[in-house]
């Protein structure tokens, strides 16, 4: 015949005080893991604070530098246009100054020069202004003076040409347009390129400006 073991149930003392102590060891473990745990989310979200009150703090001196440099860019580009705008009236005034003296070298005598002329059309709309324009009976000379002259003004003055040329023959003035680059730092290549163009190119030289006509060169004729 089998035995039946049963499970002493019995709730003595001596049982009930262990089962407290397992419990308040329990509870113990838990908040001692919850307290390290508290202080060291808290000293982690200190951190980042300061890391975050740091980076702003940095953006800000950042932020500030940049207003500081576009500040004196904007200054500086002031600066240099106000420079660069008297510079082109100085050499302007180079170029008027001689001009006439200079074609008349070459047999051209002009009854008037005119230094930035402006041309409207019939509606009175700007077409192109104009640095000198040098005019007798039957020949026209568009002079554009800049300080440094580069491709895209020798381009853009063969374009300014072109629009006069249609203008004046509009108006039923035949006369003959010649163009001229000048310029107080004119490069080889740049030069090459108004010669090549068959513009007439004029140099500072001192205080006055120079033609400079290589052999063999014939102005264009719009």
């Amino acid at each position: 015949m089998a035995t039946v073991q049963t499970t002493d149930q019995t709730a003595t003392p001596e049982k009930i005080w262990a089962t407290l102590d397992r419990i308040a060891a329990r509870q113990e473990e838990f908040e001692r893991k919850a307290a390290a745990r508290w202080e060291e989310d808290t000293k982690r979200w200190k951190e980042e604070a300061e890391q975050r009150k740091e980076a702003e703090r940095r953006w800000e001196e950042t932020r500030e530098l940049w207003d500081k440099a576009d500040r004196q860019l904007k200054a500086t580009k002031k600066e240099v246009g106000g420079m660069s705008n008297t510079f082109g009236e100085v050499v302007e005034h180079l170029v008027a100054s001689g001009v006439e003296e200079r074609f008349r070298d070459l047999g051209l005598s002009f009854k008037h020069v005119s230094p930035r002329r402006k041309v409207n059309d019939g509606d009175g709309r700007l077409l192109v202004e104009i640095d000198l324009l040098l005019e007798n009976d039957d020949t026209i000379v568009v002079v554009e003076v800049k300080a440094r002259p580069n491709e895209k003004d020798i381009a853009r003055q063969k374009e300014k040409i072109e629009t006069l040329r249609e203008f004046f023959h509009g108006n039923n003035d035949g006369r003959r347009i010649l163009g001229t680059m000048a310029g107080a730092v004119f490069g080889t290549e740049q030069r090459k390129e108004a010669l090549r163009s068959g513009l007439y190119v004029m140099v500072q030289t001192g205080d006055t400006m120079r033609m400079e006509i290589p052999k063999g060169f014939k102005p264009r004729e719009w």
